[in-house]
Parts: C-alpha cells; structure tokens; sequence
C-alpha cells in the first residue's frame, strides 16, 4: 500500500523532489511509465540492479489516492528498457525492449478500458527494426508514433540509429513499421515533441543524449498543423519553470555524455533529471536538473545541479499530470537499488 511520505530537502538552486507516496510495487528502474486518464502505467522493468530477467508486472498508480495496485492481466509482456505510448486515450502501446534473452520489435497493447493486454498484428507490409532497446518512443497521433533507437539482436547493436513511423489502426488492432532514414547511434536517450521557435512556427522531434555528444538531433519536423497532438496544459508549472530560469545563466551548451535519465515537456520547456554520465569514471549517476528552453531562438540550456545525494536516479521516468511533474522508480546512487517513491518537483522561487 501507498503511503504519504514527509517533504525532502530544498535544493540548493531553488527546487526538490518532494515525495508524496511510497509503494514497493513501484520500486523499478528501466520501465515505462505512461499517464492514461489520471492513473500512471507501469509496465516492467527492472526490480533490482543487475537482475538477469525483466519484470511482467503492469501496476497502476492513481496519483489523487496515492495508491498502487498490480493489474491483474494475462499476458502482460516481460519487458524492460522498451517505451510506450498512450494511443486514443485508452490503449497503451508499449513497443520494444530486452525480455532477458533478445532485443523485442514487438508491439503489445494494453486496454485499459477492458483491463486486458490485445494481440495486435503487424499488416503485410510491414518492415519491422531488427530489435530495439533503450529506445523512444513519441506519440504523433492516434495513429502514428516516431520510434527512435538503436537496433540490435542478442548481443551486438548497429553502429547507427534509425527513424521509424509505426502506424497503428486501433479498429483493425494492426501496426505497421516503416524505416524512414538512419541518424546519429544513441542508446539511452529522451526524446522531445517541442514547437519551433521563431518566425516559422511548427514542431519537431528532437532527441537529447544516449551518446558522447551534447547537440540535439532532430528526429523529424513538421510545419504548422501537421502535429494535431496537444500537450498537457500545465499553466502553473510552466510559470515556475520561466521564472527559475530567468535566475539562470542560459548555454547553447547542453549536458554531454547523458543516458537513462528522464525527460517531461512542460509548454515550450524540456525538463530532464539524472541518469547516467558516460564521460566519468566514478560517480555516473546523476542528480542534475536541466531546462531547455524554445521560446526563443536559438534555445538555450539551464543546469541546476543539486547537492542532495539521495536524489541521484537512474532508468527512472517523469510524467506530468494535473500541472505537477511526477518522478517515478528508478535506481538510486548504486545503480542497483530501486527507489520506491513517487515525486513531486517542487520549485521555489
């Protein structure tokens, strides 16, 4: 059972996570973590560092009760480091990742109307990854996500990434893949469906981190219209977040070397939180806080680091809901604890 938890520390530059629910059946790290109607899906994972074989749990997570309870389905997937996808308000597609042997390209949908897991079919012409893991997954559409990775079989992965648009028929219970070109090799990273700043205005896809660069890639763009997807409206976050900002000092550098961490966007904000550093030797895992800000062009890095060690995560994920950024799982400074807690960021201003 879920229980209130007392708030942590402040954080030296102005902001905490504050945890609000503790449960161990949330404690997980390399998940997926997907807000459908106003409960949290958590699907797999990892249960502790090191563990040879994902979890098959589902566990719902009602964030206004502060309760988790373990969704009792029949052929819930074995996964871990896979994403997934909220698809009409009602299913959760969750797509790829590592079940203890191979790399998966497998698409598995979650109903969570009737509470079952459906066998969806790929369509004739589908041309499907060779296997994805540590991958994203960003929803464009009912219809259409952008599936970003790199590929790979049961011990080797391809010295490039590639684009995929998998297209869903939730009437026909279909999805097909379609490679659409290669990209730069990330594993690990996030991924953004952000508007464009200045005077063209659109959106694009941009993917942040799973390799030593710190430049972002585009992973699609798209003029104005094309993208129908409304983000959640977050109008308080969204104010707190333009003032903790304005108190920064804004980079076109941004954090070099960053996997597994977690990414939420906020408005024309991108927040990401931890992970792992590949440029250290000792110490990788990370507490840091970063803002990526589009309102105007060129967009700009903010780095607020925190001193606060029992907030390292990673393989965690952070979901916005009800105008708060929620962080779930993940592991903790030994990156083979997992972190019961659901958080709050708190920013103070």
């Amino acid at each position: 059972m879920a229980v209130a938890m007392p708030p942590s520390r402040v954080g030296v530059s102005g902001w905490s996570w504050r945890p609000v629910a503790r449960d161990a059946l949330l404690a997980r790290a390399f998940h997926s973590c997907t807000e459908l109607r106003g409960r949290f899906y958590l699907v797999g994972g990892l249960l502790t560092g090191g563990a040879r074989k994902p979890s098959s749990d589902t566990v719902v997570f009602d964030p206004t009760e502060g309760q988790a309870v373990r969704l009792e389905a029949r052929d819930s997937p074995l996964l871990s480091h896979h994403d997934a996808a909220n698809v009409g308000g009602r299913w959760l597609c969750v797509v790829g990742g590592w079940d203890g042997s191979r790399r998966q390209d497998t698409v598995k949908v979650l109903d969570t109307e009737h509470g079952v897991w459906e066998a969806w079919t790929a369509t004739p012409d589908n041309c499907p990854p060779a296997g994805l893991s540590s991958h994203t997954c960003t929803r464009l559409s009912d219809r259409e996500l952008r599936v970003a990775g790199r590929e790979g079989g049961t011990r080797t992965q391809r010295r490039y990434g590639s684009i995929y648009t998998l297209t869903l028929d939730p009437s026909a219970r279909t999805y097909c893949y379609k490679e659409d070109y290669h990209t730069a090799s990330r594993s690990g990273h996030c991924a953004a469906l952000l508007q464009t700043p200045g005077p063209h205005p659109g959106h694009q896809l941009l993917l942040f981190g799973g390799c030593n660069s710190a430049e972002p890639e585009i992973a699609g763009q798209w003029s104005q219209g094309k993208i129908k997807e409304e983000p959640p409206i977050a109008p308080r976050l969204m104010e707190q977040l333009a003032r903790l900002v304005s108190k920064g000092q804004g980079s076109r550098q941004g954090p070099r070397g960053l996997r597994h961490h977690s990414c939420s966007v906020v408005g024309p904000f991108a927040v990401l939180f931890g992970g792992e550093s590949l440029t250290r030797a000792r110490d990788t895992i990370c507490n840091d806080l970063y803002i990526y800000d589009t309102r105007k062009s060129p967009s700009l890095w903010f780095h607020f680091p925190c001193a606060d060690r029992g907030l390292k995560r990673v393989g965690h994920r952070t979901c916005l809901w009800n105008d708060q950024l929620y962080l779930v799982g993940g592991f903790g400074e030994d990156g083979r604890t997992a972190n019961p807690q659901v958080c709050i960021l708190d920013l103070f201003i």
